[in-house]
């Protein structure tokens, strides 16, 4: 007897097989010609499989019958053609033995239709609905594709820490770490007699923690992973990232996943070419792949989920500067809510008048001007801009962002000052442009974003497991 997953089961190709079908009912009818109709789903694809369990069964009166949502099921019986319209098989139970109960009365999940915001109060429970067991398996879609991408590519997965004492961004938006506890922090330490104070440039309480200085969730594995593309060519780090921002938006999350590519001897030109060609492998894969379930997101979440992803596989991506976007916006007639001037970064609403209306197609803005991008990008010779990038796509404005870093230490050291930063708290940054510097760039693109762009959800809470918000970490 052979163990098969729902999705398999469902296939013609399994017709006549004696099997054994693991998972949870979703529901249960009983017909007056003595059987039932029993739908099971083991989350391997959206669709269920119908189990026909007849009153014959030895438990049919003491347990089939008295199988409600949300119970666990071992069943063994033929596959054969199902006579209903929409499945191509079905499966006659010789057997059906429940594994665990749900209890009706507190079961959440009895009803078909839940909000979302209902759900993400029962983030355990929620993948077994519908439209989270297809973002579950979109999401996985995608973490495949990124990989095989990169690989493919000749890119050394490198895993670079979530504890760093540098901040990427600049921004301080971070959540620290310590072990000291906030309601009882030790006393300053007494240096012994005799003894020279310590010239350590952190306030003294640190020296006592377990890092023995200021350390932090980080924001970004790009520094850290420009260290191994200064030195095996390209490498890619792929992880959960953290901003502490009080935002309760629904394109914000503490907590959330980064892909981030870099690479030695690239320049601005390499990037963009890099991170079309990305791009376009991820909504391919899904396509193919995840066909079942995105026909769910076409049908149920945004009727354009499917068409959006086509048209973008079939576009070329056109590349504007962030000045000809400025004054594309500003001869635009738009009343929009931000107002556009240079040197203002654009806002969701601009770059979707961009790629919706302007130019119908993905775009790539480059060279943004130096005050409002990090540090590490390299300054191009008007000394206003830098080689920074950012992709944007229908519906969802920016996806990935990205730069040339810049590479000559002269320059990184009077952008650090600029933004006040010490650059000797960089040291180690500073070290690859002082030994063997090379151009090179990278980006970044948040798993979570691509997934809104792909499935249609409307909130980015929505699409990770289990969502880290500002007063949102229960799970």
């Amino acid at each position: 007897m052979e163990k098969l997953t729902v999705s398999d089961a469902r296939c013609a190709e399994a017709i006549g097989s004696e099997v054994l079908v693991r998972g949870w009912v979703r529901t249960r009818r009983d017909s007056k010609a003595g059987f039932s109709f029993l739908e099971i789903n083991d989350g391997s694809c959206q669709g269920n499989l119908q189990v026909v369990a007849d009153a014959a069964l030895a438990n049919y009166e003491s347990e089939v019958k008295r199988l409600t949502a949300g119970c666990s099921v071992v069943i063994e019986g033929v596959l054969r053609a199902s006579p209903g319209k929409g499945q191509a098989t079905e499966l006659a139970a010789r057997s059906v033995a429940v594994c665990g109960w749900a209890d009706t009365e507190t079961y959440p999940l009895q009803k078909k239709q839940h909000s979302f915001e209902f759900l993400r109060t029962i983030a355990h429970l929620r993948p077994r609905t519908n439209t989270f067991g297809a973002v579950a398996r979109v999401r996985n879609c995608v973490c495949r594709s990124i990989h095989e991408f990169f690989q493919e590519e000749g890119f050394l997965y490198v895993h670079t820490p979530i504890i760093t004492a540098s901040d990427c961004e600049g921004a301080g938006a971070m959540f620290r770490v310590t072990t000291l506890d906030p309601s009882a922090p030790p006393p300053p330490p007494v240096p012994s007699p005799g003894t020279a104070p310590q010239g350590s440039p952190f306030p003294p309480l640190f020296e006592q923690d377990f890092f023995n200085r200021p350390t932090f969730l980080t924001v970004s594995g790009q520094l850290e992973a420009e260290t191994f593309a200064c030195s095996l060519g390209k490498c890619y780090t792929f992880g959960p990232t953290f901003r502490a921002e009080n935002s309760n938006t629904t394109r914000h999350l503490a907590e959330f996943w980064m892909v981030e590519p870099e690479m030695a001897f690239f320049d601005l030109a390499d990037n963009m070419d890099l991170a079309e060609r990305f791009l376009k492998r991820i909504f391919g894969d899904v396509l193919a792949r995840s066909a079942e379930d995105m026909e769910f997101f076409r049908q149920r979440i945004d009727p354009t989920a499917v068409d959006t992803l086509r048209h973008v596989l079939e576009s070329r991506f056109v590349r504007v500067s962030y000045t000809e976007a400025v004054a594309v916006l500003r001869a635009s007639g738009q009343a929009f809510e931000f107002p556009v001037e240079w040197g203002r970064d654009l806002q969701a609403e601009h770059e979707r008048y961009l790629t919706e209306t302007h130019f119908r197609s993905p775009v790539i803005l480059y060279d943004y001007p130096r005050t409002i991008k990090p540090f590490y990008m390299r300054l191009n010779d008007d000394g206003r801009t830098v080689r920074a990038m950012d992709v944007l796509v229908p519906k969802v404005g920016e996806i990935i962002g990205g730069s040339q870093r810049e590479e000559r230490l002269d320059v990184l050291d009077g952008r650090m000052r600029e933004q006040g930063l010490d650059p000797q708290g960089y040291w180690w940054y500073r070290d690859l442009r002082r030994y063997g510097t090379v151009p090179h760039a990278g980006f970044g693109l948040g798993v979570e974003r691509v997934l809104l762009f792909i499935t249609g959800m409307a909130n980015i809470r929505d699409v990770i497991p289990f969502p880290r918000a500002p007063g949102s970490a229960e799970f």
